[in-house]
């Protein structure tokens, strides 16, 4: 038994160094090449860009800033799409800093690119979605982050090689309000009064030492409510990214006025990106009149509000979902997967037409999100590749799909600003 023993364990061996040998080292899958778009450009509508394209060409050749703002979904929330963008276009543009954040930790997981973000004792309140039923006044962050003088802390440090020569943050003052102290790692701590008489929104900003990398925030006097941090540099580009998970634009529509009209005016955008749809989509009890009010609504508002800025849709993208045994076909407009169990949303569908409607109506910029993951049933075959690219939800991208679709939207977006200038001058 012990020769038998040693003889078989000597055989496994020799299989297990054979399958060494054999093995190849891991090369990673081509990624796919973008899908054609619904106007066959990189960027629908681009003429509504060329404003902004100005104060971008400036920026390229080192003088200001320019702050691109996303507002959106989960999409934008993770930071993983827009983080890719935003280093992207950071290595052509100049670094102009992390831009603005949610004021402490939004849900759990909770990792934005270039930045950590810790809360110890801070408490921070997500505002309910206005399909919830409950309307709850806050900023564009859509929640607040609460400090109590004592132990509570907002501590936020940068990546290695992040700009940051100024912070900004904007809040709620009123008479029960206390002082933010902002504590950087180097230099002096600076004092941003929150106490009035009374209450009303209060954006400040104040210069640190560019050796800086950590930043600590405390309350002393009385508790101060945050609607936002801002880390920026003098110079380069920014581009913030203020998602919540499951919203939709009508909550942007709950966003108490004078606090958004506050956080754009602190650090006006020179490009706001739209980025709702997929949960609207997913809702089958939509009403597709009341969806395009609001978004002409929103737009209008914003344009009043930051009349400088440059803006553009994201077209919401690819969604499915598992279709339930006892789900009617009537309730979905096409079916995917080897056996059609997953399905798409007819709902999904009509965002998307009532988007790139009113984009091409007022005049509003849009990129195919869609088109360019591969149109229909793209979720399902990004997904189910070698190296997914999508999640197994079919909603969301992985981490490996999140780069391969930012990169898009970066291409897209800077081989756009391209043919601006290269038709402006009469270059190739």
């Amino acid at each position: 038994m012990v020769r038998a023993g040693a003889a078989f364990a000597a055989a496994t061996l020799m299989l297990a160094a054979s399958a060494c040998r054999a093995q190849t080292p891991y090369v990673p899958t081509e990624r796919p090449a973008p899908g054609e778009t619904v106007c066959g450009q990189p960027v629908c509508g681009a003429d509504a860009l060329h404003p902004a394209f100005q104060r971008l060409e400036a920026t390229e050749r080192g003088e200001g800033r320019f702050r691109i703002l996303q507002i959106g979904d989960s999409h934008t929330a993770g930071d993983q799409i827009s983080g890719q963008v935003r280093g992207r276009m950071q290595a052509r543009f100049g670094r102009g800093g992390r831009g603005i954040l949610p004021p402490g930790v939004p849900y759990a997981g909770y990792a934005p690119r270039q930045a950590t973000v810790e809360a110890s004792g801070a408490t921070y309140l997500p505002a309910p979605l206005i399909a919830g039923g409950t309307r709850v006044p806050m900023g564009l962050a859509g929640g607040q982050g609460r400090l109590e003088p004592g132990d509570d802390r907002l501590i936020l440090t940068l990546d290695p090689g992040v700009p940051l020569d100024r912070v900004g943050v904007c809040g709620q003052a009123g008479p029960d309000r206390g002082t933010l102290w902002l504590i950087p790692d180097i230099g002096l701590a600076h004092p941003v009064v929150f106490r009035g008489e009374k209450a009303r929104p209060l954006c400040a900003e104040v210069a640190v030492s560019a050796a800086a990398t950590r930043l600590t925030l405390i309350a002393s006097d009385g508790p101060v409510v945050l609607d936002d941090v801002r880390l920026e540099s003098a110079g380069g580009l920014s581009l913030s990214n203020l998602g919540v998970v499951g919203s939709t634009l009508m909550d942007m529509g709950g966003r108490d006025e004078a606090t958004a009209r506050a956080q754009l005016g602190a650090d006006p955008p020179d490009l706001i990106l739209l980025a709702y749809g997929v949960n609207e989509g997913f809702d089958a009890g939509l009403d597709p009149v009341a969806y395009e009010q609001a978004l002409r609504a929103r737009i209008a508002w914003l344009r009043a509000v930051v009349p400088d800025a440059a803006l553009m849709i994201l077209l919401a993208p690819e969604g499915l979902r598992r279709r339930a045994p006892a789900s009617g076909p009537e309730r979905w407009s096409q079916s995917c997967g080897s056996e059609g169990e997953w399905q798409v949303p007819p709902t999904l569908a009509l965002v998307r037409d009532v988007q790139r409607r009113v984009s091409e109506d007022l005049g509003v910029a849009f990129w195919d999100w869609y088109g360019r993951m591969g149109g229909a049933c793209s979720a399902d075959r990004l997904a189910g590749a070698t190296d997914p690219l999508m999640r197994g939800d079919r909603v969301h991208f992985t981490a490996a799909g999140a780069e391969w679709i930012g990169d898009i939207l970066a291409d897209d977006l800077m081989a756009t600003y391209d043919g601006w200038r290269a038709a402006r001058t009469g270059g190739d």
